[in-house]
């Protein structure tokens, strides 16, 4: 088993539903800090207060992100923040934060960055000829941090974006595992019945305690079905993503999973197997000898068996489902049981054809004269 580094930050203790137990330096970094207990101090003292998550202005001056991954249905996104509070312990985008000279432990799920004027700077790039004249596919949000995590109830960011897409009728996806998705459903639902809107619902257990430990501050399983079956009431068409499975520890629920959301309304399904890119693999070893650690090893060796023996596998085609027996059993799983429940029969295409440009400021005034 590899090697759990000490734990390095005083306020874990204290961490009042948080993901991740380390807070490491990032990989660009040059130095690391690890503070240790040197008997002065316990990481049991009351006194030391809980972490707060604090929120900075992010300063990108475009929101449209673009990607070539064959594994990935999209080529644009949008990520209204960086850095994510529902601090799921296994969250492949934890590295990105390196980039900003912080950690993907603790410092991903408590040091926040919002796009505050990306709704603005949504209508510049969509009212730009070159993108007018590029073929156009929907945007898809939620693809990296959560769109509707906790901080978006009060700075409505993602709201302000939905509004911009809404107007020119641009086609969304949008993958989350908050119910807060409901919040928007007199945009969305009539963006769905135009055929321009689809949601996907993340959601890897049933088990309230698992995704309690698991996914923090994200919405409780009970309450993500709740919100599919919302969302279908409304005419949206939901995806429900069991994902990630983690051999050992939540793959027994697949079934069980897929059933409970095709229940609530859901019509598709994806799966992805657990990825721990960089040291995303220190983090979940670490939260999986904390929370689970008779299964630890055992976990960590099935993971290991579908990803060369390694703990991560980053190549195109075998990052998001690996290979060999544990993999292929999963997948063959995962096929009979959308076959059994009716998922996945119809293929969905947004519409690309209403898409139109947003005026130019001072042009609906001109109209209207």
């Amino acid at each position: 088993m590899d090697e759990i580094p000490f734990k390095a930050q005083p306020q874990i203790a204290a961490a009042r539903h948080r993901g991740a137990g380390l807070n490491r330096a990032g990989r660009y970094e040059s130095r690391d800090r690890v503070p240790a207990d040197d008997g002065w101090e316990s990481w049991n003292d009351p006194e030391v207060p809980p972490l707060e998550t604090t929120v900075q202005e992010d300063a990108s001056r475009s929101v449209i992100a673009r990607n070539a991954s064959p594994d990935i249905p999209f080529d644009r996104s949008i990520n209204p923040y960086r850095g994510c509070e529902h601090g799921c312990i296994y969250c492949y985008a934890r590295p990105s934060h390196n980039w900003l000279g912080l950690s993907s432990g603790l410092d991903f799920e408590t040091r926040l960055f919002v796009k505050a004027e990306a709704p603005a700077l949504l209508e510049a790039e969509l009212r730009r000829p070159a993108y007018r004249k590029e073929p156009l596919r929907p945007i898809a949000m939620g693809t990296n941090t959560d769109p509707y995590q906790p901080v978006e109830r009060r700075l409505r960011v993602t709201r302000g974006i939905l509004g911009v897409l809404r107007d020119c009728n641009h086609p969304l996806t949008i993958t989350t595992k908050s119910a807060m998705i409901v919040r928007d459903l007199d945009i969305l639902g009539p963006m769905a019945r135009k055929g321009l809107f689809a949601a996907a619902i993340s959601l890897s257990t049933l088990d309230r305690d698992l995704a309690r430990r698991m996914e923090p501050r994200a919405t409780p399983p009970f309450g993500r079905l709740e919100a599919i079956s919302a969302l279908a009431r409304a005419g949206v068409p939901v995806t429900v993503m069991v994902a990630p499975m983690i051999p050992a520890l939540n793959d027994h629920e697949l079934d069980l999973v897929l059933t409970a959301a095709r229940d609530a309304g859901a019509t598709a399904a994806g799966i992805t197997l657990l990825r721990l890119p960089f040291d995303v693999k220190d983090l979940f070893a670490d939260w999986l000898t904390a929370h689970y650690p008779r299964r630890a090893a055992h976990v960590l060796s099935l993971l290991r068996q579908s990803r060369g023996g390694q703990l991560d596998e980053a190549r195109f085609g075998k990052r998001m489902h690996g290979e060999g027996p544990v993999a292929d059993m999963l997948t063959q799983r995962f096929e009979a049981a959308c076959r059994r429940l009716g998922l996945n029969r119809k293929g969905l295409a947004l519409r690309t054809d209403l898409f139109r440009p947003p005026p130019r400021p001072g042009e609906q005034l001109r109209l209207m004269l």
